[in-house]
């Protein structure tokens, strides 16, 4: 089974460039595409206090999780991800409206507003938790080619190219009917599901990649992105 991750890049040097070991060859069209040619779109997923339903609910969501498991043919990715949450964006969001605040008594309160918030972030770890599912879509590949069929796409690349194109085309359509069959049967225990975008995609495995410097790092335009190969 394909990842969506390399499990070289645990086994190898960290001098090594990280990219160099990933499975991802490029984002394009809300798409995650991996060198092997195989598609993975990444879906993100509310979550639902179950412990505070009643009973007759909590059955209700287990039969129609069950069912929605036994509905699908393909395989999925269920990914968690839990970081300690850092609330300096919202701080210094804080500390801006405090500058600019006229009123005495509301710079006063919104000080010690601030000032609660980080005893509290201080004091305890509090964790985010973000779910998503990962949706996989591999095309089958006819690896033994032809020696005229290799000859004519070396004669003509211009019609090479585009009979690529036509099939990310094909297998991307494919790949999206997978996600509306999860959707359609998750989203009747009650939760929310979106396929993340381009530059969701990306922001993702930046931040799973670089979790020390993501929060301080502004992103580039997307279309102003490179990949480097």
């Amino acid at each position: 089974m394909e990842f969506l991750h390399s499990k070289k890049l645990s086994k190898e040097a960290s001098s090594s460039p990280t990219q160099k070991y990933l499975d991802v060859a490029e984002i394009k069209d809300d798409v995650v595409v991996l060198k092997s040619g195989a598609l993975r779109s990444i879906l993100a997923v509310s979550a639902i206090n179950f412990d505070l339903k009643s009973t007759d609910e909590q059955e209700a969501i287990i039969n129609q999780y069950q069912n929605f498991l036994n509905s699908v043919d393909f395989p999925i990715q269920i990914l968690i991800s839990s970081r300690k949450l850092n609330m300096q964006t919202y701080l210094d969001y804080i500390t801006e409206k405090e500058k600019t605040q006229s009123s005495e008594l509301l710079r006063m309160q919104l000080a010690e507003y601030k000032s609660f918030i980080e005893q509290l972030v201080s004091g305890s770890n509090i964790m985010e938790k973000n779910f998503y599912i990962i949706i996989p879509f591999s095309p089958i590949e006819n690896q033994e080619k032809g020696f005229f069929s290799n000859i004519g796409s070396l004669m003509n690349p211009q019609k090479n190219i585009l009979e690529k194109r036509e099939n990310f085309e094909t297998y991307k359509n494919q790949l999206f009917q997978r996600i509306d069959h999860v959707i359609a049967a998750l989203s009747g225990i009650g939760l929310r599901i979106a396929p993340l975008k381009t530059e969701e995609l990306i922001e993702l495995l930046f931040d799973s990649y670089n979790p020390e410097v993501f929060n301080a790092t502004e992103l580039k335009d997307i279309n102003k992105l490179e990949l480097q190969k």
